[in-house]
């Protein structure tokens, strides 16, 4: 076992480097993955069936294919068509498509945002019948309804899903590591692993990292669980 190499200061900083990238990653991938579900998930709820048909297309087509395939034909698929390669020197935003880093942000917010709008559609259909009719008796409208009623409930049903998705999200980001050009956590212990052929000592410190900021994630969510779901909890008398 050779952890003193681990430990060197031009490796920690590979870790260290790989380790931003991958929480940038992961930040960016669900602030713009959440924007994308909730409008996903108002569709396939909503009263107009061109809207359901082809939010449900949607999210059948991402959850029913591999993410690095659609990490693949985004990075690397795309930059075949002569359409994008005329433009993605000059023209915006055709121009983001050399960066590694937004295709990956690209493949992995579409992503995320069809796994978690059937989760918050299927929330907002189990909403209690009675919340609604309150808010019709109140005078509410749908959209006053679906703003200030039942979108804040189910957010809040939604949160334990939600959190495994979050960590689902972050283990997926070692897939970022298969984009030549991406430092990640899991391409740093690859590079350290092709540096000096250690790799127990290089991925089993990735997988230590990786733990650790799902514990992380974990505490975050059981706290806001806690805030934000205490009137569902079981009553002690």
């Amino acid at each position: 076992m050779r952890w003193d190499i681990i430990f060197q200061p031009g490796n920690l900083a590979l870790y260290g480097d790989g380790l931003i990238t991958t929480l940038s990653l992961l930040g960016a991938s669900l602030v713009v993955g959440a924007v994308l579900a909730l409008l996903c998930a108002l569709a396939l709820t909503s009263s107009i069936a061109p809207l359901r048909w082809v939010a449900g297309a949607y999210t059948f087509v991402i959850r029913g294919t591999p993410l690095l395939i659609q990490l693949y034909l985004i990075y690397y698929g795309l930059g075949q068509f002569e359409w994008l390669q005329a433009r993605w020197n000059e023209v915006w935003p055709w121009i983001y498509f050399k960066d590694a880093f937004f295709c990956a942000l690209l493949a992995f917010s579409l992503n995320t945002a069809g796994y978690t709008a059937e989760m918050l559609a299927g929330a907002i259909r189990e909403t209690s019948a009675g919340e609604i009719e309150a808010a019709q008796a109140m005078g509410m409208t749908r959209g006053q309804a679906m703003r200030r009623i039942v979108l804040p409930s189910a957010l809040r049903r939604t949160l334990p899903a939600y959190s495994n998705e979050v960590v689902m999200m972050l283990h997926a980001t070692s897939l970022a590591s298969a984009v030549p050009a991406m430092l990640d956590v899991t391409s740093a212990a690859s590079r350290i692993y092709s540096t000096f052929y250690l790799p127990f000592e290089a991925y089993l410190f990735a997988a230590c990292i990786y733990l650790l900021i799902t514990f992380s994630l974990v505490g975050l969510f059981r706290l806001a669980e806690r805030r934000f779901l205490a009137h569902l909890a079981p009553r002690t008398h």
